[in-house]
C-alpha cells in the first residue's frame, strides 16, 4: 500500500508548521506539527470542536504568538506525527496560480512549444523568449489566473491521470498562504498579508492548454489545470516569520528518483510580493487564499517524458518539507 502519511521526520523552518490530520477512519483536524514531529492536536488546545486551519489564518495576528507558546508548552498531549493521515493543510476559497514566471522555464517552454510554420533556429527562439520576458518585468505584468479548490488533494495521495489527459505534466512550485486580508496592496506591504507557505505541485495536461478549435482566445486553464487531484498541496503551512527569505529557494522535484526539477526561487521574475500585490490588485485576498507562484525549468515537456501510470513524485522545497504522490490512470 503506498504510504499516505508523513515520516518520523518534519523538515520544516522554525520550531511549528501547520498541518491538518486525521486518524485512518476519522475526520480531519487542525494540528500544529512540532519540529521533532510530534503533533498537538488544536481543537483541544483553542477548546474548540469546530477549528480549522482557515480559522486560525483569519486570526493570524494573534493566532501566531500563541501557537508559538503551545509548541513550547511540554505540557501538552503529543502524538507521533507517524500516527497520522496528513492531508492538504488548508481549504481555501480562491486559488491565484500563475505562469511563465521562471526565466529557464519560459525559454524551454517557448522552445518546446514551436508554433506550426515556425522555422527559426532554437536560439533564435531563445532570444525572443528572454526579450519577451525582460519586457515583462519591465512593464511588472506577471500573468495570473484562477485554480479551482476542487482540484486540491494531499501531499501523499495518489494523483489520478485522467483518460483525456494526453500529456500530463508536473510543476513544482511555492504557494504564498494568505493571513491578513489583501485588496490593492503595494509591493512594499505584501508580505505583511502572508502567514505562511507551503508546497503545490500544479499538474498540468499540455496537451490542453491551447483551444485548438479556438486558437484567437487563447489557454484554456479549466481543462488543462483543473482535474480532481491535479494539485497537490502540503504537507504544512509554515510560518513565514521562521521561513525568512523567499528569494533564495530550493525546489527540487524527482520523478522515480531521478531529479527533474531543481532551481532556486533567484531564477523568478516576479518575487512573492510582486505576485501578491499583483493578485491583489484586482481581487479581495482572504485568508487561507492560496498564491502558486510559478514553477522553475525541468517540466515534463523539457525532458520529453510526460507522467504516466505508476510515476511516483517527490517534492521539495527549502524549510517547506516534502511531498510524495504517485500517479495512477483513470480506471476505465
Amino acid at each position: 500500500m503506498f504510504v499516505k502519511s508523513a515520516s518520523a521526520s518534519a523538515p520544516f523552518a522554525g520550531p511549528f508548521a501547520l498541518a491538518t490530520l486525521s486518524h485512518p477512519d476519522g475526520p480531519a483536524f487542525p494540528a500544529l506539527v512540532t519540529a521533532d514531529a510530534q503533533v498537538i492536536d488544536l481543537r483541544t488546545a483553542f477548546g474548540d470542536e469546530s477549528l480549522a486551519i482557515r480559522d486560525l489564518l483569519e486570526t493570524w495576528d494573534t493566532a501566531e504568538e500563541r501557537l508559538t507558546a503551545l509548541a513550547g508548552d511540554s505540557a501538552l498531549e503529543r502524538r507521533p506525527l507517524t500516527d497520522f493521515r496528513v492531508h492538504a493543510p488548508v481549504e481555501p476559497r480562491q486559488v491565484f496560480q500563475s505562469g511563465a514566471n521562471y526565466r529557464q522555464h519560459v525559454i524551454d517552454l517557448h522552445v518546446a512549444h514551436r508554433a506550426p510554420g515556425d522555422d527559426r533556429s532554437e536560439d533564435e527562439r531563445r532570444a525572443e523568449a528572454a526579450e519577451i520576458m525582460d519586457r515583462r518585468a519591465d512593464e511588472d505584468l506577471p500573468y495570473v489566473f484562477i485554480g479551482l479548490p476542487s482540484a486540491i488533494t494531499g501531499p501523499y495521495d495518489d494523483v489520478v491521470l485522467p483518460s483525456w489527459a494526453e500529456k500530463p505534466d508536473w510543476e513544482l512550485e511555492l504557494v504564498a498562504v494568505i493571513g491578513r486580508p489583501a485588496h490593492q496592496v503595494s509591493v512594499e506591504e505584501a508580505l505583511t498579508h502572508v502567514a505562511g507557505y507551503t508546497i503545490a505541485n500544479d499538474l498540468t495536461d499540455r496537451a490542453t492548454v491551447f483551444r485548438r478549435d479556438m486558437p484567437q482566445i487563447g489557454t484554456d486553464w479549466l481543462r488543462s489545470k483543473n482535474a480532481p487531484g491535479f494539485t497537490p498541496l502540503g504537507p504544512w503551512i509554515v510560518p513565514a516569520a521562521t521561513v525568512g527569505d523567499t528569494d533564495d529557494l530550493r525546489l527540487v522535484l524527482k520523478l522515480n528518483g531521478e531529479t527533474m526539477q531543481d532551481e532556486s526561487t533567484k531564477d523568478m521574475i516576479f518575487d512573492v510580493a510582486r505576485m501578491v500585490s499583483y493578485a491583489s490588485q484586482t481581487a479581495h485576498l482572504l485568508p487561507g487564499d492560496l498564491v502558486l507562484t510559478g514553477s522553475p525549468a525541468g517540466n515534463g515537456m523539457h525532458w520529453g517524458r510526460l507522467l504516466r501510470d505508476g510515476d511516483v513524485m517527490d517534492g521539495s522545497i527549502t524549510g517547506l518539507g516534502a511531498q510524495r504522490t504517485r500517479c495512477v490512470a483513470e480506471a476505465s
